[in-house]
């Protein structure tokens, strides 16, 4: 039967966050902003192991406590310029510090998506189980999307029908996420399943919804501290 897995990709800046501090790193609700992701991920009884990719120089890792999480979680130093490198590196290291097969699932989750609930995580598992390609949360767009000239004056309306906001997890299997990261060569490439489009293939949107928020400036912070305090221990 095949296993679970989460990846969360952590090797990044957030240089729009306007801080010293990598961004996973700043404090959320009492703890560094991946905690939260990562306890989620790692309480979950159906994932076997949760990956972090960290950047090779990342000196704020030790500096935290989780040894909650010893027993699930493994740390690669492996992190690249570019998240999608940082993904590759570890699929390609993973085999080596885990049992992970080729037909096993990987979850990759954003450590800037603090909010991720158990219910989020087990509707994407349950809907994309026996999926032959694989999937990602998502919400329909709900505003008006409008097209900028170059001196941010109005071009025109975009129609939004049929539009998504793509979030994480994202979850593909083992082999054909490895295939189609590599295909690109750790190019840039904003989501995993962007990569797997590549390769010919369709992806399952899984509706989610805006609580899963990604937390990309510093009033997303007050946010995303309000929807983990309502939340019940």
């Amino acid at each position: 039967m095949a296993k679970f897995f989460a990846l969360i990709p952590a090797a990044g800046f957030g240089s729009r966050m306007g801080n010293e501090l990598p961004k996973q790193y700043l404090p959320l609700a009492g703890r560094p902003m991946i905690y939260h992701a990562l306890r989620t991920l790692c309480d979950s009884p159906r994932i076997a192991g949760v990956f972090v990719v960290l950047s090779p120089g990342d000196n704020e890792w030790p500096r935290h406590d989780w040894s909650e999480f010893f027993g699930k979680l493994v740390v690669f130093n492996c992190g690249g310029a570019a998240r999608a490198e940082s993904i590759l590196n570890c699929l390609k290291e993973a085999p080596a510090a885990s049992p992970i097969c080729d037909d096993d699932w990987v979850l990759v989750h954003d450590a800037a998506r603090p909010c991720l609930s158990v219910a989020q995580l087990n509707k994407l598992i349950n809907e994309l189980v026996d999926d032959a390609v694989g999937g990602l949360l998502a919400v329909p767009v709900a505003d008006t999307l409008k097209r900028s000239d170059a001196n941010s004056r109005v071009e025109h309306t975009e129609s939004r029908e049929g539009l998504w906001q793509a979030q994480t997890p994202q979850m593909f299997r083992y082999r054909l996420l490895l295939d189609a990261l590599s295909r690109i060569g750790g190019a840039a490439m904003t989501d995993d399943a962007g990569a797997v489009e590549a390769l010919g293939l369709y992806p399952k949107l899984v509706l989610s919804d805006t609580r899963n928020l990604k937390v990309t400036y510093p009033q997303d912070l007050a946010l995303a501290e309000l929807i983990l305090r309502e939340r019940k221990p």
